[in-house]
């Protein structure tokens, strides 16, 4: 099977194994001569992110790279970031990494020139129009999990470090100019973030499946999300050389974050408020919430699971899609409990009041008060 495409949709994805060669052409294509390589602390010293350097410094693009992302990153690694941007002259952001090192780098791409304050463009409302788009450089996005789909996202989840909120930060264009999905990047992940990040492309597609906002295009993608997820997952858990599953988890991640431009719901809106004030691994997070938040749903969502489960050969219709979730969890030790997850003494008020206040709640199917917030907080513990 030929697993390299090129497509376009709404910024150019150069999608194949070996592609990660193509950095420096990305980068020329973009207008970009003088790129600053952004990624996370673990990933800095990987073999992947040294061939990753050396392609761009023989491309004659330097081998710059900042690299204090936080797991969860905060506006303390943006401004940092900024810093380093602005002194250094650059001209684009190379984005490289997972969840976490992607959505920093958007956002010092977007706040390098801007004036105002980084709280300024909170997603709510229009604020995104504050900006200064001239002012924003062009983003190559290098995706190195499968999961969060950042690198087609025209947003960023960032921490409040003084309040420990997450708060999401948007504008059209932060979305990247030019995403490479090379398969090969992926190969070396542990089983438990192959996992966790498999599993929040799943949560993705889940919840823009559930939204009830309407959307038939992101409907269809995230339904063929889903089935990739279940038929690939697995394979790419049990193997994680097998190249093949890593390419097909790679466009299930990409299809799960642009279906949930559809909405999301109860799952993100506990999982931002738990992996802030925890520090939880996201993806992670997302998949011991999915079993409760799905019964929390049921009353609007059965019937539309009773179509997906015939569509992903599950038997039973919605409560066999949940059955099929929990033996999916269960098949890659993800905790049945947020204290099975490492969630001690939680702060139930807060983070009700957190959850509420998460811009997913406005996706979700069954409204969500502060009782059964709070109730279904407490079930998940």
């Amino acid at each position: 099977m030929n697993l390299t495409a090129n497509w376009s949709y709404p910024t150019a994805i150069r999608f194949g194994a070996g592609r990660i060669s193509e950095v420096a052409d990305a980068c020329i294509a973009a207008g970009i001569s003088k790129p600053l390589l952004v990624t996370d602390k673990g990933l800095a010293s990987m073999d992947i992110t040294s061939k990753t350097l050396d392609l761009m410094e023989a491309g004659g693009l330097g081998r710059a790279m900042f690299s204090e992302v936080d797991a969860n990153p905060t506006d303390l690694n943006a401004a940092d970031g900024v810093k380093i941007y602005r002194d250094g002259g650059f001209d684009g952001v190379i984005a490289f990494g997972g969840g976490s090192g992607l959505d920093l780098a958007k956002v010092i791409a977007f706040m390098a020139g801007q004036t105002r304050p980084l709280w300024d463009f909170e997603d709510v409302g229009d604020w995104w129009t504050r900006a200064d788009a001239s002012a924003i450089a062009p983003v190559i996005a290098i995706p190195t999990t499968a999961g969060t789909g950042s690198e087609v996202g025209r947003a960023s989840v960032i921490t409040n470090s003084e309040t420990h909120e997450k708060k999401i930060i948007f504008h059209p264009k932060m979305l990247p100019v030019t995403v490479i999905c090379d398969p090969e990047l992926t190969v070396g992940m542990p089983k438990f973030i192959t996992a966790g990040t498999g599993l929040d492309a799943f949560a993705h597609c889940v919840e823009a499946y559930s939204s009830p906002h309407y959307h038939p295009m992101s409907q269809g993608m995230a339904l063929e999300g889903m089935r990739l997820v279940k038929e690939y997952l697995p394979r790419a858990y049990a193997d994680g050389s097998d190249i093949e599953a890593r390419a097909h988890m790679m466009s299930a991640a990409a299809m799960g974050a642009t279906a949930f431009q559809k909405g999301l719901g109860a799952i993100h809106a506990l999982s931002h408020p738990i992996g802030a004030l925890h520090h939880t691994h996201h993806g992670t997070t997302n998949a011991v919430c999915m079993p409760a938040v799905l019964q929390f749903n049921k009353s609007a969502i059965s019937d539309r699971f009773n179509a997906a489960s015939a569509y992903l050969g599950i038997e039973g219709g919605f409560d066999g899609f949940c059955a099929y979730v929990d033996e999916l969890n269960a098949s890659m030790q993800i905790p049945k409990t947020l204290t099975a997850l490492g969630v001690k003494d939680p702060d139930l008020d807060r983070l009700t009041a957190d959850a509420l206040r998460d811009p997913s709640t406005g996706g979700n199917p069954i409204e969500m008060t502060a009782e059964n917030t709070r109730a279904l907080l407490e079930a998940l513990l």
